[in-house]
């Protein structure tokens, strides 16, 4: 999989469909988050008033939303999305190591990538225990609570990380919990996206060291406390460097 660092809208390349060119347009310079109409509308190098009508159409069809910032992207790209990333290397790839991970922990294992101000799982496996955590491909997860969203933040840039710590409501526990992801390699979170639920993950990187995405195992509390996730955590790193490998050979 060729990797796609997350950055700025830039240029992009015209097709001679002007009205598709734009909403690209617009929808790229939303790629790092929301922005108010000004904001949007000088990434995209549009007139405000085209901005506004084109983001207005781009609402009806679920591909940007309101928020309080602004404009982001919507729920009906994450659809889209889940349907391409059938298609995939990276959930391609990611497979087989995600079977392993779950052989080697007994607990549920996933692979997130970014969308905007979300996460998205691309991958899953369930675990084979009764009491398990399941996450369906495609389901879009916040990224201020859970182990895969310590990753995400750790990796942003500091004013894209700030936004969202402020976001969060609860900004210093989580700044604290981001330090020690840095100096660790994987996270740890327990009963804070969902009460009883814990997980670990670790950052996928490409061979220029941009994130690509997380890989993660969850579970319930009960099999998730401190001691079982240092456990767990090398078998969660481990994976994350297999399909490091696995996509490094696939687009060799």
């Amino acid at each position: 999989m060729r990797s796609v660092p997350t950055r700025g809208a830039g240029r992009q390349p015209g097709s001679g469909v002007g009205v598709l060119d734009r909403s690209v347009a617009l929808l790229a310079a939303l790629e790092n988050g929301a922005r108010t109409l000004a904001e949007v509308a000088g990434r995209a190098g549009l007139p405000r008033p085209t901005a506004h009508r084109l983001l207005g159409a781009l609402e009806t069809h679920g591909l940007v939303r309101r928020s309080r910032e602004g404009y982001a992207l919507g729920p009906g790209l994450i659809r889209l999305g889940s349907a391409a990333s059938r298609d995939l290397p990276l959930a391609d790839a990611a497979r087989p190591t995600l079977e392993r991970l779950t052989g080697r922990t007994g607990e549920s294992s996933q692979v997130y990538v970014r969308v905007g101000d979300e996460r998205v799982c691309v991958a899953a496996v369930e675990s084979p225990n009764e009491l398990r955590t399941i996450v369906e491909p495609g389901v879009s997860l916040p990224m201020t609570a859970g182990s895969a969203a310590k990753v995400f933040l750790a990796d942003a840039d500091e004013a894209d990380r700030e936004r969202l710590l402020r976001s969060s409501g609860r900004s210093a526990a989580l700044r604290t919990d981001i330090t020690g992801v840095a100096r660790r390699g994987w996270a740890h979170s327990a009963g804070e996206r969902q009460a009883g639920v814990g997980s670990v993950s670790a950052p996928v990187r490409d061979g220029d060291g941009h994130l690509i995405a997380v890989v993660s195992v969850s579970g319930p509390m009960s099999r998730m406390r401190p001691a079982d996730a240092r456990r767990h955590a090398r078998h969660v790193v481990a994976a994350a460097r297999e399909i490091e490998a696995a996509i490094g050979a696939r687009s060799g």
